[in-house]
């Protein structure tokens, strides 16, 4: 099995800042592709970031030059520098990752979700 944890969402005022994380465990082989998404009550979950196991990044447009997405690949950890947070970055984030689990099977698995309300 394998999970992926999050921590480090919360409530936070405009133009402020939160790091979140997102820690793999269990029996991973290796990891390649680590992203965060978001989703808001009733919308689409929908990318925010991904970094590649070589470290390349792609963000959707509205986070560019606010967000940073960074790993540390032997703690099998990403992470999410969220800076001049708005109100429209309110949403639950989640963190996937495609595993490549300990007997060679590669899927991609969630993490629960942590909640990240920008409010005044």
């Amino acid at each position: 099995q394998v999970q992926l944890v999050e921590s480090g969402g919360g409530l936070v005022q405009p133009g402020g800042s939160l790091r979140l994380s997102c820690a793999a465990s269990g029996s991973i082989f290796s990891i390649n592709t680590m992203g965060w998404y978001h989703q808001a009550p009733g919308k689409q979950r929908e990318l925010v970031a991904d970094i590649s196991s070589g470290g390349s990044t792609n963000y959707a447009d509205s986070v560019k030059g606010r967000f940073t997405i960074s790993r540390d690949n032997a703690k099998n950890t990403v992470y999410l520098q969220m800076n001049s947070l708005k109100f429209e970055d309110t949403a639950v984030y989640y963190c996937k990752a495609n595993v490549v689990n300990t007997v060679r099977v590669r899927r991609d698995y969630w993490g629960q979700g942590t909640q990240v309300t920008v409010s005044s």
